[in-house]
């Protein structure tokens, strides 16, 4: 709703792509480096980078070798930098990946978190998925537990704080159409410092 009403192209998915294409990987193993991994899946990574020939050496067959890609730290830092330069093309609105964290020190960047209580986004995430109420609870919580992973595994925060936005709003109080217009309101006012 607001960069259609500001005329701004509207980034989400795309960061990934770009950062897939400079990279010379699938847009999947870009993703996956924002994934939080499960305990299972660090151990069998951390099998795989100990054993000489990989997890199927230890199991008497012959590796399976993919070509090498870039190190999961260098992909974040992509992810970072493609940030960045969309962000400097201007006329955006960056949806997810802790934009807001990563464009911390950019001049003319309205940063915006957009929440409400657990309660209610698993309401919201039921009825939108025609989800029980159990299951949007559980997908909210993983969701939840897969941000602050994120947050810390990206840009080393323990905990989001409100200071890390310019706005904060909760919508369990504000419509999203009244919350369209605060952010319309405070983008349309905002100066760009000399």
């Amino acid at each position: 709703m607001v960069a259609r009403e500001l005329g701004f192209q509207l980034v989400n998915d795309q960061i990934i792509e770009r950062a897939a294409r400079e990279a010379g990987v699938s847009a999947q193993a870009v993703a996956d480096v924002e994934l939080r991994k499960s305990v299972l899946g660090r151990m069998l990574d951390a099998l795989a980078e100990g054993a000489s020939g990989g997890p199927a050496s230890l199991a008497g067959f012959a590796p399976i070798t993919e070509p090498p890609g870039p190190r999961r730290d260098a992909l974040r830092g992509l992810i970072r930098s493609v940030l960045w330069e969309t962000a400097e093309r201007g006329n955006v609105v960056i949806v997810a990946h802790a934009a807001s964290l990563a464009l911390a020190g950019h001049a003319d960047v309205l940063r915006i978190l957009i929440t409400a209580s657990p309660e209610t986004r698993a309401r919201r995430l039921a009825e939108a998925k025609n989800l029980d109420d159990a299951e949007a609870q559980k997908l909210v919580a993983r969701g939840d537990a897969n941000r602050s992973a994120y947050l810390k595994r990206f840009y080393g925060v323990s905990a989001e704080l409100p200071t890390h936005y310019d706005i904060v709003i909760n919508t369990d109080c504000v419509a999203p159409e009244d919350a369209a217009t605060l952010i319309l309101s405070a983008a349309r006012s905002q100066r760009v410092p000399a």
